[in-house]
């Protein structure tokens, strides 16, 4: 038995079926499993302990919002133990791809099994307050093992930060996932010169944006919550900005179950209704949710499912 960490919000349950209808073939390219522990245990460097989402619940959530397929990224409180993600990937039905943590030590044969079970990428955390700081040169080390498998590395960093990290990230030889837009400060001008170093940064390298999280990244909301459908207004226009800028090269995500929450757990029903607010075209809404997301985890040949 887990103690779950103090105040740790549970997922919502019971999510709005949203009002707006999802291309045909939407993909979810974030969230994530967390246990069961009594099946999968939680790492022992943890730095939070979460409520348990099953691959069940995940998968229900998928049908309920009217998604096809799921991109699961490893949680921290698993560490590099990926068993719980690779377990929800070979239960997927081929409808599910994963984001994997290794280390500098991992074996050939665990990344050849990684990439059957359906792993196309990793994960560098650069979050403090959620991982403990790696060397560059163990990551340099990653990623240049991973490159003849052609998969990518995705980057959890806060906006601050990207100053010091954007030589590091621009050195690495694969394409980059920049999870949650980078963390943008939303109080502050999306047209300044803390966004546009971030806009600089996707325009000259081979990088990919989540848009994802506006529950993560708001100030003044409103939440998703209670039928609002016009929630997370001071993110919409940094997110519309790069899915107008990089239409190709965006990605969406629920980030279910939303761990680490600390104002307010959003109804994942409304998360979809906040689409058309940040991709207001279909075309738009068809590169975010559906050709991009293919493209970087469903290439040509592995359209299984």
């Amino acid at each position: 038995m887990v103690t779950v960490t103090p105040g740790w919000l549970h997922w919502f349950e019971g999510p709005t079926k949203p009002a707006f209808k999802l291309p045909e073939g939407a993909v979810d390219a974030h969230c994530h499993v967390f246990g069961p522990a009594a099946e999968f245990p939680f790492a022992p460097e943890r730095k939070y302990t979460p409520v348990d989402a099953s691959k069940d619940q995940l998968f229900a959530l998928r049908d309920r919002l009217g998604l096809a397929r799921n991109v699961l990224v490893q949680a921290t409180c698993h560490g590099a133990d990926n068993s719980a993600l690779v377990d929800a990937l070979q239960h997927s039905g081929g409808r599910a791809r994963g984001v994997a943590t290794v280390g500098a030590d991992v074996t050939d044969d665990e990344l050849v099994r990684l990439h059957k079970a359906g792993v196309r990428g990793v994960r560098f955390n650069f979050v403090k307050r959620l991982v403990d700081v790696t060397p560059t040169e163990v990551l340099e080390t990653i990623a240049a093992r991973i490159a003849p498998l052609g998969w990518h590395v995705v980057i959890y960093f806060e906006a601050a930060d990207l100053p010091g990290l954007k030589d590091f990230f621009a050195s690495l030889p694969v394409p980059l996932v920049v999870d949650h837009m980078g963390r943008p400060d939303v109080t502050r001008d999306p047209d300044g010169p803390e966004f546009a170093e971030f806009l600089a940064f996707v325009a000259a390298n081979d990088v990919w944006v989540k848009v994802s999280c506006p529950e993560r990244l708001t100030v003044t909301g409103p939440p998703a919550l209670d039928g609002q459908r016009q929630a997370y207004r001071d993110v919409v226009p940094f997110a519309r900005t790069v899915v107008e800028r990089f239409p190709d090269r965006v990605l969406w995500g629920t980030d279910w179950p939303h761990p680490n929450l600390k104002d307010h757990m959003p109804d994942d029903g409304l998360l979809v209704d906040h689409i058309p607010h940040i991709a207001p075209t279909p075309e738009l809404q068809q590169a975010l949710l559906v050709d991009n997301p293919m493209h970087l985890y469903w290439p040509e040949g592995e359209h299984s499912a």
